[in-house]
């Protein structure tokens, strides 16, 4: 009796979610065999990590700011994604997104506070679009492959930014250290409930990407192109639209999570703005199945886990490689269980039924 995999012809919602919560709690049974050989109990290290990341306010803000650009970055690759169209270039788009935050804050410090904000928001949206546009045009025009262009921006971005940083927009004030000037507190987002309205700014994206990707015509093409060209080309859609079109929101998605990084949190521009968030919104919206809604679930428990992760750093003295080594070990589950929601075990005499099955039928 031989036994091997078969792709499975359909799965429900149940068995889907069965199948990656059993995920997650294999992950944090072997991470708990290695906390044990670390000489420190399991649940106590779990239980300390959900305290670090919401045992009180002050530590539920800071997941929830952690929680804001890896939730944006999310639905930019979303939207991307459902094209399959794969843009490993957030984090370029988020430094561009950044620069143009910060073009507009350094000139114009004493502008009004609402005035300016605006303007950077559509500042940072122009050139992180300009961003997302060229490897996209690069797509269209000569089907060349996405991956490698977009990681090639994302390295000009970055060269870009610390090039600023170490010349033209160094901070004369800083004591020959390379860092740029402080915003000024017009150009800093406001709070509400004492976070910054970053939170809500990612509530409205989702809310916008989930009625334009399943209640539009463009959001209907961007499905249907990414499941076949062919299919689209017979239905008469004008597929290099569309596909600038997905590519750019992509894009500037990515850009306003740069722009409210350096306003809200950074409060200046740096190469630092993005902390790998450009990376980790693809897996997050990998883990969501392309839901908006579910990407914003995803993005607060990536950033309590981050949050606990640092948290039981200090009360258990455990090094940060393994804090970093639970979170790919958490990654590393949750990606691979994703196979066994596309196939399942299949005996050799089961597959030779089936087969007898359709023979008789014909």
């Amino acid at each position: 009796m031989k036994m091997k995999f078969v792709k499975r012809q359909d799965i429900s919602k149940k068995q889907e979610v069965s199948i990656r919560i059993i995920a997650i709690v294999l992950a944090f049974i072997v991470m708990g065999i290695l906390f044990v050989t670390l000489k420190c109990n399991p649940i106590a290290v779990y239980i300390s990590m959900f305290k670090g990341a919401f045992g009180s306010a002050n530590s539920i803000r800071q997941t929830i700011v952690a929680a804001v650009p890896l939730g944006i970055t999310a639905l930019g690759i979303t939207v991307a994604l459902k094209l399959k169209y794969y843009n490993i270039g957030g984090e370029g788009q988020i430094i561009m997104g950044g620069f143009g935050a910060a073009l507009v804050a350094f000139h114009f410090p004493d502008m009004p506070m609402p005035v300016l904000i605006v303007l950077m928001f559509l500042s940072g949206a122009l050139f992180s679009g300009i961003w997302g546009f060229i490897p996209g045009f690069f797509r269209v025009k000569w089907r060349a492959n996405e991956t490698i262009t977009t990681l090639m921006m994302n390295y000009i971005a970055l060269k870009f930014i610390t090039y600023l940083q170490y010349g033209p927009w160094k901070d004369p004030g800083s004591l020959g250290f390379p860092k740029m000037p402080n915003f000024s507190l017009n150009a800093v987002l406001p709070n509400v409930f004492g976070i910054h309205i970053g939170w809500i700014i990612l509530i409205v994206l989702a809310v916008f990407v989930a009625v334009f990707l399943n209640h539009t015509k463009t959001g209907y093409e961007i499905s249907v192109i990414g499941e076949s060209e062919n299919t689209a080309k017979y239905a008469g859609m004008n597929i290099k639209k569309t596909t600038l079109i997905a590519i750019v929101l992509s894009a500037i998605f990515c850009g306003i999570t740069g722009v409210i990084q350096a306003s809200a949190v950074e409060q200046t521009l740096s190469t630092e703005i993005t902390g790998g968030v450009g990376y980790t919104g693809i897996i997050i919206a990998w883990i969501a199945n392309l839901n908006p809604v579910i990407s914003i679930v995803v993005s607060v428990l990536f950033a309590a886990l981050l949050q606990g992760g640092s948290f039981i750093q200090t009360a258990f003295g455990i090094p940060d490689s393994v804090s970093s080594l639970l979170q790919a070990v958490i990654l590393f589950f949750v990606l691979g269980s994703e196979f066994f929601i596309r196939y399942r075990f299949s005996k050799g005499e089961e597959n030779n039924e089936e087969k007898n099955k359709v023979v008789n039928e014909v």
